[in-house]
């Protein structure tokens, strides 16, 4: 047991020292070197990955695939993890959500063992990678990957195969109110217009324009214009002070967070006591009990 253990950590090892991450390749690999272990198990005693980042499923897409697998089977197996009661899913969360459409009551499977942070990554590496996430649960999987493997914005986009501007514009739109998150989620406004947004900093005007996106059908161009005019000539003048904005982006490269520098003042924007107490950790500032 303890040598199969070592052999699928190195395979996950493996997964993220690659220059590019490629979840299919890995699954792919799994199921290769285990073709000879695969089993029926019943879909009743399968759970959700509890690290699953995604919330909503696709029911078009699922029934789509319910059909396919009506008339031509389970094409490849699903990868689960022995819990206390039954499995967790591994790898293959839709196959078994359309599984249970189609009408099955087992499914195939390949057992493999996982520890808790692996399942947490493969889960999200799978959704970044595979699932057409809504921009809030893809910004979420982004950030807890780059704080599990402790990536900079940069190193991540390198492995990802994305730019650097596409993981700051997403990642800053967990500075977002909660409310307008759920728009966003929701797809009642873009991820164009929430990266405007996300770039302003008073939450009640942020909340006023989202109203306005949706209500008055605002092109992404106005809501530009419109963002520029309420925000104060001060404001505007610190983001375009070269000098600190240099600072202000090798601030957030190192703490991958949101930073404004004005002058003698610099703030520091988290979510939560948690994300505060990462921060701290990353200037070297620990609180003891």
């Amino acid at each position: 047991m303890e040598t199969k253990k070592k052999a699928l950590g190195k395979g996950l090892e493996q997964l993220f020292s690659n220059s590019v991450i490629d979840f299919d390749n890995f699954e792919q690999s799994i199921v290769k070197e285990s073709q000879n272990d695969v089993v029926e198990i019943n879909l009743d005693e399968i759970r959700s990955n509890p690290y699953q980042p995604r919330k909503t499923f696709n029911t078009e897409s699922l029934n789509e695939l319910a059909t396919s697998i009506k008339e031509y089977g389970l094409l490849q197996p699903i990868i689960v993890k022995k819990s206390i009661k039954g499995y967790e899913l591994v790898a293959g969360e839709r196959r078994t959500k359309a599984a249970k459409i189609a009408g099955l009551t087992t499914i195939p499977a390949i057992i493999k063992d996982f520890t808790d942070q692996e399942m947490m990554e493969l889960a999200l590496i799978e959704n970044i990678q595979r699932e057409d996430l809504n921009p809030i649960d893809e910004a979420i999987s982004i950030s807890n990957i780059i704080k599990l493997r402790g990536y900079t914005q940069e190193e991540f986009a390198e492995k990802m195969g994305k730019s650097r501007s596409y993981v700051t514009n997403i990642l800053g739109l967990l500075k977002l109110p909660e409310d307008v998150k759920k728009l966003v989620e929701k797809k009642e406004i873009s991820m164009s217009h929430a990266r405007v947004l996300s770039k302003m900093d008073d939450e009640e005007k942020i909340a006023d324009l989202a109203q306005k996106i949706m209500k008055e059908e605002m092109s992404v161009r106005d809501l530009e214009n419109l963002a520029k005019v309420e925000t104060s000539p001060r404001k505007i003048k610190i983001h375009q002070d070269n000098s600190y904005h240099i600072y202000e982006n090798l601030v957030m490269e190192k703490l991958n967070t949101k930073v404004r520098i004005n002058k003698n003042k610099m703030e520091i924007y988290f979510s939560d006591k948690e994300e505060l107490e990462k921060l701290l950790e990353k200037i070297n500032i620990n609180i003891e009990d």
